[in-house]
């Protein structure tokens, strides 16, 4: 608990992260309106957020390695308040498209560093979780304050400017936090370099659950409503408030797991948390009926909870001290939430929304594969890799 306090801006940082990761979607139809771009266009601005966030994953190493870890948090992390400042001007689309790419960058930032440093000096499975709750709480929040202060009258501007101040408050956190301190490295890491991970199987598990996992996440929160509009047996609203609804689950899921995972073994939590999703998954996409359809997406959202940052604590093991550790590991993750999309985007185009969501199958599979190669102990194939890859 002290160093949780210690470390307590990486939670706020967190909280103000998750409401600006949802306040983009939530102002896209009114920037439209004002600015008068088609959805084509609209859609390359989401594009873009979401490419900047990727694209942390390979500044964010490089700058570390020139400057400092504190220098290039401050800086990247100042992109934030300072293009949902310019965004709110509605500038010109080349602009827009520029500063949504700033401000996924500044997103990536907090995220790689947000994770690093409870990684590295706090180390539990219950503090990530806790980190990821408070994450869950601003998204689900700032729908909520953004349909008030609309409601109000106040303009779809207020919900901005409140997230510009929180993630303002943010940055000035992070002048505090003691970002280039030493990390105590286990016995067993001494004398490894900062590369070392790459040789590590285990890595490679990780981050190929956490790919899995953000696509068909990020498919659940873009293209489930137009999913169950296609089906037409639900309202919009009703389909909304549903997907507002998977983010209160994922709170109590999260809390939940952060309890269970000082008695539970994170492996073990892997697998019964890709395993309840696969299941939930198939009741979700195999059924028309309103109610097991909200029992399902109800269901997957509260297993959602636990893998990201289960995950990211798992591999957090490998990379303990390495920036560019963790920037892979997240860029590979968010790797994932890009292309997933898009693949089903295409299919839905071709094929029909139905269709393009089966599509997602795929990922539930490979995840739940993976995380029973993650949980059984020092299997051969791995044995085999690990030693090819350390061949000398």
């Amino acid at each position: 608990m002290d160093k949780i306090k210690k470390f307590w801006p990486c939670y706020y940082a967190f909280l103000a992260n998750g409401m600006m990761a949802l306040v983009l979607g939530i102002v896209l139809p009114y920037l439209i309106e004002e600015i008068g771009i088609n959805y084509s266009v609209a859609g390359s601005l989401l594009s873009a957020f979401a490419i900047g966030n990727f694209l942390a994953s390979f500044i964010n190493p490089i700058l570390v390695g020139k400057i400092g870890r504190k220098k290039t948090t401050v800086g990247l992390t100042l992109l934030i308040p300072v293009s949902l400042g310019v965004i709110s001007f509605c500038p010109p689309v080349y602009l827009l498209f520029v500063f949504c790419l700033l401000l996924g960058i500044g997103r990536g930032t907090v995220s790689i560093v947000n994770n690093m440093v409870v990684n590295d000096h706090i180390g539990t499975t219950a503090a990530l979780n806790l980190l990821h709750t408070v994450f869950a709480v601003g998204a689900f929040t700032c729908p909520l304050l953004a349909t008030y202060f609309i409601g109000q009258g106040m303009g779809w501007r207020a919900i901005v400017y409140l997230v510009m101040i929180l993630c303002f408050i943010a940055w000035l956190g992070y002048m505090r936090l003691p970002l280039e301190e030493k990390v105590v490295v286990s016995k067993k890491n001494k004398g490894q370099d900062e590369k070392q991970f790459l040789k590590n199987m285990g890595f490679y598990t990780m981050g190929g659950i956490l790919f899995f996992y953000l696509g068909v996440e990020n498919c659940v929160n873009g293209w489930f409503i137009t999913y169950f509009k296609s089906m037409g047996i639900m309202s919009d609203q009703y389909a909304t408030n549903l997907i507002s609804i998977t983010w209160l689950v994922i709170m109590v899921g999260r809390l939940l797991t952060a309890y269970l995972s000082s008695r539970v073994d994170k492996k073990k939590l892997i697998l019964m948390n890709c395993s309840a999703t696969a299941i939930f998954f198939v009741l979700l996409i195999s059924t028309q009926q309103l109610l097991w359809i909200t029992v399902a997406i109800i269901g997957l959202g509260f297993f959602f909870a636990g893998i990201y940052p289960t995950s990211v604590a798992c591999g957090g093991e490998y990379i303990k001290g390495s920036t560019l550790g963790m920037s892979l590991l997240l860029g590979i993750a968010a790797l994932g939430g890009i292309i997933t999309p898009q693949i089903v985007g295409m299919v839905a185009d071709a094929l029909g929304m139905i269709p393009a969501i089966m599509i997602l199958v795929v990922n539930v599979i490979c995840m739940v594969c993976l995380a029973v190669i993650n949980s059984v102990r020092k299997p051969k194939i791995l044995e085999v890799i690990h030693r090819i890859l350390n061949y000398k």
